[in-house]
């Protein structure tokens, strides 16, 4: 071996040595996204809800829905004046049919067509990390291409960074005045696929509900079964026959 392979072989060692020295960093484990998300469209028998889902809120998430910290009673005058009509509202159910994500499609008139719409949207705090805010505003932005709609937009606060990363990877133009920002993006004209997906969408959604609320019909009704019977409980028609006996 001559001097220079002794020199390679030696810094070779060297490096093996440090880097077994060097503490491991485990890096915290990222949540996929759910790869199907059952979003279905929402009507005035939601309004409950969706101001249950409002309600629950945290004074953060509220600051940044609504650019205030806003009261019960603000979102309950919000959810009030929805106008199912002329907007369109889309929910994500868990499977206690517990709105936990929802979006508000704003259209500038009552014209669908060639009008402009602003996107907001709100997730509860413990399902974040799932994609469900990116995944409401591709179907925000699907339905607004299949009903004509120009233009869609999100006018947020500055500091909501998750909201303006949705906005930007849908290929939006950021703007940014101050404490407030908006982000545009032009929508293409609808194509046969995208009125196929969005019917399909929409079909597996309201399956999706309608098990759910059977299913959540079968838990109930089985709790009210064991609140009024329980183990080693006599048997209502034992007790009548013996009453007959004696």
């Amino acid at each position: 071996m001559n001097s220079n392979d002794a020199t390679t072989s030696g810094q070779t060692s060297a490096l093996a040595a440090a880097a077994s020295a060097t503490p491991k960093v485990s890096l915290p484990a990222v949540r996929k996204p759910d790869l199907m998300v059952p979003i279905r469209s929402l009507g005035m028998n939601h309004r409950g809800r969706i101001a249950q889902h409002l309600k629950a809120l945290n004074p953060h998430d509220r600051y940044f829905r609504f650019g205030f910290a806003a009261s019960d009673d603000q979102i309950q005058q919000y959810v009030d004046r929805l106008d199912f009509d002329r907007d369109e509202i889309f929910g994500i159910y868990n499977r206690h049919l517990k709105l936990i994500a929802m979006a508000h499609l704003a259209y500038s008139n009552s014209v669908h067509r060639d009008a402009s719409a602003e996107f907001g949207v709100s997730v509860l705090e413990h399902v974040r990390g799932r994609g469900y805010g990116a995944r409401l505003f591709d179907r925000a932005l699907m339905h607004a291409r299949n009903e004509g709609v120009r233009s869609m937009y999100v006018h947020v606060l500055s500091e909501n960074a998750a909201m303006l990363k949705i906005a930007r990877n849908a290929g939006a133009k950021v703007e940014r005045d101050g404490p407030e920002s908006e982000g545009r993006l032009t929508l293409p004209p609808a194509t046969l696929d995208t009125r196929v997906t969005e019917l399909f969408e929409e079909q597996l959604a309201q399956t999706n509900y309608r098990f759910k609320a059977q299913a959540k019909f079968i838990r109930n009704t089985i709790n009210a079964i064991r609140s009024v019977w329980q183990p080693g409980m006599p048997d209502r028609r034992t007790n009548n026959r013996e009453q007959v006996k004696s």
